[in-house]
């Protein structure tokens, strides 16, 4: 049993297994979902790095190690050093797997030879690794098969297994600009209000923005505003969710006027509290050229 005083020191991950089975996409995946990921460590390193970690006072919660044959001599004890640090730490050790066919074909794919197979053949490598994995992977608490997993089949796994608990599975920034400093470079979608009727042209607002509420209601009272909020909004849900099973973490929708001051703003508000109702996302909303003369 956990000591409860050691409870709330965070969680850690050893994840090791098959050369080919998939390391470097878990690591990705964890890294995505705000895990401390720390790739082919030493062993012996475990026990200081945890112990870096708990000085940090709580700012590095979850840590994930991975562990593999690079490290030969040192990886048989694995199963020793974990079970020391158990006494202090939520531990867990996945195994990643896959059959010796699919490990055949991923190696052939990425034309590199197996670390173990020296002069002999990918299956030969494949076949010592399993021997000198044998005890890890029975020592392991989560062993999981990737042979019939693509990458973003095993991202998606990884993201059910190890998300924090009531994290988004898609973090959309909302952001608005203007047209006359350039497109944001980064931006995965961009609309266009300048369909609209620009409040610059009405003295009492020119000096105000678009966060001020005389400009809001301007621009949503306009022909098209909320027909556009309506239409956008219900276009953007099947994006959203098809940027989910991809595994797309994050995107941009920029929502752009002639100087980002009062169309974008307005907008760009709107649309990001019509989106932060969808399950699973969370929003921020950014305003790129609210200030500039």
């Amino acid at each position: 049993m956990t000591d409860p005083d050691t409870a709330n020191t965070g969680e850690v991950l050893i994840v090791t297994g098959m050369s080919g089975a998939g390391r470097s996409t878990v690591a990705n995946a964890l890294e995505d979902l705000d895990w401390y990921v720390v790739d082919n460590l030493p062993p012996q390193m475990l026990r200081p790095l945890l112990e870096l970690s708990e000085l940090a006072g709580g700012a590095v919660p979850r840590v994930a190690v991975v562990v593999d044959v690079r490290g030969r001599e040192l990886f048989g004890r694995v199963p020793e050093i974990a079970d020391a640090l158990r006494a202090h730490r939520r531990l867990r050790i996945v195994f990643l797997d896959a059959s010796d066919e699919v490990l055949v074909r991923r190696f052939e794919a990425v034309r590199r030879p197996h670390p173990l197979q020296s002069t002999g053949t990918i299956i030969d490598g494949i076949h010592r690794e399993r021997q000198r994995l044998a005890p890890l992977r029975e020592s392991a608490d989560l062993i999981i098969d990737t042979s019939s997993y693509n990458i973003h089949q095993l991202t998606t796994r990884v993201a059910e297994l190890f998300s924090a608990e009531g994290s988004p599975l898609h973090t959309v920034s909302v952001m608005s600009f203007g047209f006359k400093y350039g497109l944001p470079v980064d931006a995965d979608l961009v609309a266009d209000m300048r369909f609209l009727p620009n409040p610059y042209w009405t003295d009492e607002l020119r000096p105000l923005t678009g966060e001020d509420e005389a400009v809001r209601e301007f621009v949503l009272s306009q022909p098209g505003a909320r027909e556009f909020l309506d239409a956008y909004t219900t276009a953007l849900a099947p994006v959203i969710a098809g940027y989910q099973r991809e595994n797309k973490r994050h995107s941009i929708i920029a929502i752009g006027c002639t100087g980002g001051k009062h169309r974008s703003v307005v907008m760009a508000r709107e649309i990001a509290a019509r989106l932060s109702e969808m399950p699973d996302v969370a929003v921020g909303v950014t305003h790129r050229d609210l200030g500039r003369e």
